[in-house]
């Protein structure tokens, strides 16, 4: 109620509301009270003037003007509701077609919309209107088939806007079918924009109308509407002008009524979800020792994502091969663009076309998911924790419904079942007060609480990978420990697999057991995390660039910070040789002509690289070159 109280209290809603009370009080009362009088016939006064008897007159039957201009007030309102909520209704269908369709179905009727929005709406109208006949039927069909194009491009942007944000791609990865995220995930949050446009559509459907009786194609005797009563006050303007003027009167009232009134309940639409959430059941914990290296839970063999580009296929991710133990922590570093996000989307299968995943082979608790099949592993054995949780909830939806819909559409969970199953991992997850807090909106959450609900999300099953991209992203320091000690946490009593992708390769080398090192969709190195702050551990010269641009307790203030040579490769420019050799100093020609393969060294240690282990120096602007 607090929205509401907030819109009505400002001038333009106050006026709004005042109008719009106004108008649909004279819709629903008119017609009792004065429809009688409307209707009377007096043969003394026809066509008479404005009076005191008739305020603005009579019609040529004699008929009192201002009651009958009162009384077509429902009539008019009526049809302008019936035609917008068909012009809704439409829109809404033909806009989330590529939601609901999928892309390539949803194209055709994308296309279609598009030609229909080229045309003048008032083309279509009238075009409608001699397609379905003369008439209040045909009227309102003509006007809400009409409106429904520009109603439909709206819906599409609106709805483009928001579907591939990550709370509904965490939806797609709990399962959920595709009528589902539109109506729950994607409708709420574009519900304001389409509140408003309805209010206001409203004020140009009523004018359509108005404008097809007054040319004799709405509304027809014995019935009014204001539309009617101009055309009927039109053949003598000149001798009692308020026969015309009084209905257009009435329109722009109402009109005013409907768009003032949208434009102020723009910010207080608002969705509830279930409540009676119950206590958590508390778990016992496990110990990491008695996972690590059981089984193999992640097999991934020359992996390759490859989009189409203008001359050539563009490909961002090349050829990269790994594997994950149970219980292991394995971490990828890499600077921006080096494919790190989106070989771990192509493993959730949330790569979408134009995008083509293929490898030799990716084996998931022995699972081939080069199979398909991940929408039903994602959110039980499968776990994402999306880099944004602001992004990666819907804001429209309370934290713990959105964790229950995890279990219910997963684990076959009743309602209730699911919401004590989301408190309970609230819990998991160190969330204060987990009851109370499951009935709150992402808003009302700290950055951190957010992480941590994320969290929470893909321990809904029992998930054997947690695949975490940039989980501490935009986070202090402080609440950044916290994030990952309870990803620690996590591994510890799931016994589950961690893939965690970072930019920060002090956090890396802390939490992880191994390192991927990517460079151009390459992985350039794997060595295990106790070598990469060591000196002759890391091998690759990217690796050691990238060691030494991140500053420590013994770094010389009085030096510049170390930094890298050039910029990174762009994925649509790669060559033959080696993706790093323009920034590389230990670059050779042979570089230039060949791309080294990942070669294993002791201890698993594998590194791509033609000079692996070359000494390295700073200059004094802080550039790593050749020593």
């Amino acid at each position: 109620m607090n929205r509401w109280s907030r819109a009505a209290r400002t001038p333009m809603g106050l006026t709004g509301l005042t109008l719009l009370t106004f108008v649909l009080l004279l819709a629903v009362f008119a017609p009792l009270l004065w429809g009688d009088r409307a209707d009377a016939v007096d043969p003394d006064n026809l066509l008479a003037g404005p009076s005191f008897a008739h305020w603005i007159g009579t019609d040529n039957l004699g008929r009192d003007l201002f009651f009958r201009v009162l009384v077509a007030t429902r009539l008019s309102i009526e049809l302008a509701l019936a035609a917008t909520v068909l012009a809704t209704v439409i829109g809404i269908l033909l806009g989330s077609a590529p939601v609901l369709l999928g892309r390539r179905l949803g194209r055709p009727i994308t296309a279609l919309v598009n030609i229909l929005v080229a045309f003048p709406g008032l083309l279509l109208v009238l075009f409608f209107a001699v397609v379905f006949g003369v008439g209040a039927k045909g009227a309102v069909l003509a006007i809400g088939l009409a409106s429904a194009p520009a109603f439909a491009r709206l819906c599409q942007t609106l709805i483009a806007s928001v579907s591939e944000l990550d709370y509904v791609a965490a939806a797609r990865v709990a399962g959920v079918n595709r009528l589902r995220i539109l109506i729950r995930h994607v409708l709420p949050n574009i519900a304001e924009p389409l509140i408003v446009n309805i209010t206001i559509s409203l004020g140009g459907t009523l004018l359509a109308f108005t404008g097809l009786s007054f040319l004799g194609l709405g509304v027809q005797s014995p019935s009014y509407d204001w539309g009617k009563l101009m055309q009927d006050g039109l053949a003598g303007i000149y001798v009692n002008p308020l026969a015309a003027l009084a209905p257009g009167l009435a329109v722009i009232i109402a009109g005013l009524a409907f768009n003032l009134t949208g434009e102020a309940i723009a910010g207080a639409f608002g969705v509830t979800s279930p409540r009676g959430l119950i206590h958590p059941v508390r778990r016992p914990a496990a110990e990491l020792g008695a996972h690590v290296g059981q089984e193999l839970v992640l097999d991934v063999r020359n992996l390759t994502v490859a989009f189409p580009g203008a001359a050539a296929a563009i490909t961002p991710v090349r050829g990269v091969s790994f594997s994950l133990s149970a219980g292991e922590a394995v971490g990828v570093v890499g600077e921006s663009g080096a494919g790190k996000s989106l070989t771990a989307l192509s493993l959730a299968g949330l790569v979408e076309e134009p995008g083509v995943v293929d490898a030799d082979s990716v084996t998931f608790a022995g699972n081939n998911l080069l199979q398909g099949g991940q929408d039903k592993l994602l959110g039980t054995s499968l776990a994402v924790v999306f880099q944004d949780p602001m992004t990666s909830f819907n804001p429209a939806m309370r934290i713990g419904a959105q964790l229950a819909e995890v279990g219910r559409f997963h684990s076959g969970l009743d309602r209730r079942s699911a919401l004590a199953r989301a408190v309970d991992r609230l819990h998991a997850v160190k969330i204060t007060d987990p009851e109370r807090r499951a009935r709150q909106y992402p808003f009302e959450f700290s950055g951190g609480m957010r992480q941590r609900a994320m969290i929470g999300m893909g321990l809904m099953g029992t998930p054997k990978l947690i695949i975490a991209d940039e989980p501490t992203t935009a986070l202090d320091v402080t609440v950044q420990k916290q994030v990952l000690d309870l990803l620690q946490q996590v591994r510890r009593e799931q016994g589950a697999a961690l893939l965690l992708i970072s930019h920060d390769v002090s956090v890396v080398a802390d939490i992880c057991t191994r390192v991927l090192v990517m460079y151009a969709g390459k992985i350039v190195e794997d060595l295990p995390a106790s070598k990469l702050r060591v000196d002759g551990g890391a091998q690759h010269p990217y690796t050691r660039a990238l060691v030494a641009a991140v500053p420590d307790m013994t770094t010389d203030l009085t030096e510049p910070l170390a930094t890298i040579l050039g910029q990174p490769a762009d994925p649509s420019q790669v060559g033959k040789g080696c993706a790093y050799a323009p920034r590389c100093p230990l670059a050779s020609a042979k570089c230039a002509e060949r791309d080294p393969s990942l070669i294993s060294g002791a201890n698993g240690h594998r590194v791509a690289c033609w000079h692996p282990g070359a000494p390295l120096e700073l200059l004094p602007t802080g550039e790593v070159v050749a020593r």
